[in-house]
């Protein structure tokens, strides 16, 4: 059968089984020889598409991004039964290859809608997954797919971290595609699926103990840093995944992780606990953030620049228009962000309807992720948007004193923001508006979720979630429905603000008409918003 793609010869690159079975591709035998053909995400039409707008704005202010990003897997370990057909053998039919950790690779989508500029957008578009990465290396977070308590001493336990890299891995060529087939026995499955505990080391309480110790001691370190250079509202910020918190990493107040360790039975209840994914996002998203304020703060409070003439870097002869250092200077915006991370327990792709997988939604603001129910049709939002009026952002800023206003829309703001959350803004970071992100975890089951879609607000400020959805159902592919989605909003739009729409197919996209009476729920709604929108006297009311 060919492939769906027709793609160079000088595309294609040999997957590279020199380094020998890793714990995720032992799930499927040790033999695996097969030629791996990558694709470059941004022209898979059938797995990704994005599409981007400006509406009546004089420039764009949002950015994406989309790739693979070096981080070890934190996906659930598959049961044997996945890993096994009837016949007791595995095709290989739609594996991917490997990271440089030796699992499966976690793929990586961002959706970032700035404010005031596009500096911050374009900054956390270009950075913010190297942040994710090197958070990773510094915690020492390790992957879920691979036994870590069966090592004899602590310096082979550090070997499974990821391997350092001196350069950003996060890769346009993301999607692979095998040209063979693989024939696996099942007795060649490793023991690396099994959960139980035997070979735990006595003493791998105290080497987990020390991990959790110097995770403790990099948020202090980050926490106090934010107290001592902004202040305000950071003198008492607790993040929810900081052991500083009294919870930590997920767990209750008063969740002793040394005390657990020294008492579980299991291995998985030390190992997957330590450090979590979700420690991982949060420092990399505030760290991500504190440099950029710091950044814009150095700037200003420069003792040099503030000696020089205020009309040093004017253009010669247009005195009112700024030179491109003195803009970047007087940069006083912000931005949102939207990621979506998707870790797979086994080499087959998550876009395959066979293959479970896990995901990670980190969210700072006012862009949002959908997800599309293949049983029922219904749109699944996986963020809320982080504004004055949601209760939560509400009383969680209340208690800093700080001042909510309602403008003439009835849209209540604080500040003049419309977000109680987003990265830059350091004029505000004092009142509390931190890049902390709200994170969640949802594990796909097989061909459970059509497709992901994560849109920035000139998107869902204009069109429902069901809508997003709905559009996108009746697209032949993930990179049509983007596009549509874009059209549709700015179409119908009154406040022409930037758009951005980004479209990942899952493992029930051949099935997203069959839920809930396919695109039907909202097709008439929208074809009388389409007649409204064009019709010149509606305008005049």
């Amino acid at each position: 059968m060919r492939p769906h793609h027709k793609l160079p010869r000088s595309a294609s690159t040999p997957h590279d089984s020199t380094a020998g079975p890793s714990p995720a591709t032992s799930l499927v035998g040790h033999s695996r020889e097969m030629t791996v053909v990558r694709i470059p995400l941004r022209s898979a039409k059938h797995h990704f598409g994005v599409s981007l707008a400006r509406g009546t704005r004089p420039y764009n202010e949002d950015a994406y991004q989309a790739g693979v990003i070096e981080i070890p897997a934190f996906a659930k370990r598959a049961p044997i039964s996945l890993t096994r057909s009837q016949r007791g053998t595995f095709d290989g039919s739609g594996t991917s290859a490997d990271g440089a950790s030796g699992d499966p690779q976690v793929f990586y989508f961002g959706v970032f809608d700035g404010h005031g500029g596009s500096e911050c957008s374009a900054y956390l578009r270009e950075q913010l997954h190297e942040y994710i990465e090197c958070s990773a290396k510094k915690f020492d977070f390790q992957s879920t797919l691979k036994k870590k308590t069966t090592k004899s001493d602590p310096d082979r336990a550090a070997n499974d971290s990821p391997k350092a890299s001196s350069s950003s891995v996060l890769k346009d060529e993301a999607i692979a595609k095998p040209s063979g087939k693989s024939i696996a026995s099942a007795d060649g499955i490793s023991a690396s699926t099994d959960n139980s505990h035997q070979g735990l080391r006595p003493d791998a309480p105290v080497l987990y103990e020390a991990i959790g110790s110097k995770a403790v001691d990099l948020e202090k370190d980050l926490i106090t840093r934010w107290k001592n250079t902004i202040g305000g509202y950071f003198r008492r910020f607790k993040p929810m995944f900081f052991s500083p918190s009294g919870g930590g990493r997920g767990y209750p107040p008063g969740y002793d992780v040394a005390h657990q360790a020294r008492h579980s039975s299991s291995s998985r209840d030390l190992t997957d606990d330590v450090v979590g994914i979700e420690t991982v996002a949060t420092h990399a998203f505030l760290q991500a953030d504190f440099d950029f304020v710091t950044a814009q703060v150095e700037e200003e409070e420069d003792p040099v620049h503030a000696e020089k003439a205020l009309n040093e870097h004017e253009v010669l002869g247009e005195p009112h228009k700024p030179s491109a250092a003195d803009r970047k200077k007087k940069f006083k915006g912000g931005s949102t962000c939207s990621v979506a991370m998707i870790s797979t327990p086994t080499p087959t792709p998550f876009w395959h309807p066979a293959s479970p997988s896990t995901l990670l939604t980190c969210h700072v603001g006012d862009t949002r992720i959908l997800l599309c129910s293949t049983a029922t049709g219904a749109a699944i939002p996986l963020t809320t948007n982080h504004h004055p009026s949601s209760p939560g952002e509400g009383n969680r800023l209340r208690r800093y004193a700080a001042t909510f206003v309602t403008d003439s829309f009835g849209e209540e703001r604080m500040s003049g923001l419309a977000n109680t959350r987003a990265f830059g803004d350091k004029q505000s970071k004092r009142l509390g508006v931190s890049a902390e992100a709200e994170i969640r975890r949802v594990e796909l089951g097989p061909a459970e979720y059509s497709f992901l879609v994560l849109v920035s607000d000139g998107v869902s400020g204009t069109l429902n979630d069901q809508e997003i959805v709905d559009i996108v159902k009746e697209a032949k592919n993930p990179d049509e429905g983007a596009k549509d989605v874009v059209s549709f909003a700015t179409e119908v739009s009154r406040e022409g603000d930037n758009a951005t729409c980004l479209v990942v197919r899952l493992g029930g996209w051949e099935r997203r008409e069959e839920g809930g009476g396919g695109a039907m729920g909202t097709r008439e709604v929208r074809e009388w918003r389409r007649q409204e929108a064009t019709d010149p006297r509606s305008r005049m009311t």
